[in-house]
């Protein structure tokens, strides 16, 4: 599938033209770089969350996922014990996944023990911008590539969970580190 023409006469990828939150999403956050230890790990633990849901499901339940784990500052969602694990599976403005809970208490404390900052270290795998073509169609977007298994592995070979090659590829996307806004789409380039 090809870019789309919005009705403000704008071309966007596909699934960025309706409805109203993913055109802001597509917009105004989709793959602009994103830099700092607490915005990356945000980033990082909502991925992990959508996996097997929709996109949408999460950006629409984003400042809810934002309260319910301290804003996503690694040093308090550290601490996270039995307590909040049991607020978090009884809070139903959140996805309610144990192992997705688990795994995002698990990296926060990974993240504290990495040697290299977690900014510095996710942006080491981001290709270079010419390293392949713009894609023309969704079908051109893949859904992994060989950097985001490589920082798939480094993340779980450094405590981290729930971190597979599509999940890391989607944060490259959300962040910036790659540019699969389509060739038609106002936002390419």
């Amino acid at each position: 599938m090809r870019a789309v023409l919005g009705a403000d006469g704008l071309g966007r990828c596909p699934w960025g033209a309706e409805p109203a939150d993913y055109r802001a999403y597509h917009d105004e956050e989709w793959g602009h770089p994103v830099h700092g230890c607490r915005a990356l790990f945000e980033r990082l633990c909502l991925e992990s969350f959508q996996a097997g849901l929709s996109w949408l499901t999460i950006l629409r339940k984003r400042p809810a996922f934002r309260e319910a784990f301290a804003g996503f500052e690694p040093e308090r969602v550290a601490r996270f014990g039995p307590r909040q694990r049991q607020r978090l599976l009884a809070d139903r403005s959140i996805v309610r996944n144990g192992t997705k809970i688990d795994a995002v208490v698990t990296n926060a404390r990974a993240v504290l023990e990495l040697d290299t900052p977690l900014d510095e270290l996710l942006w080491s795998f981001a290709p270079r911008r010419d390293a392949r073509p713009r894609p023309a169609t969704t079908d051109e977007v893949p859904a992994s590539t060989l950097e985001s298994a490589a920082m798939a592995a480094e993340l779980r070979r450094s405590g981290f969970r729930f971190v597979g090659p599509v999940t890391c590829y989607a944060l490259m996307q959300a962040t910036g580190m790659v540019d699969d806004h389509l060739s038609g789409c106002w936002r390419a380039g």
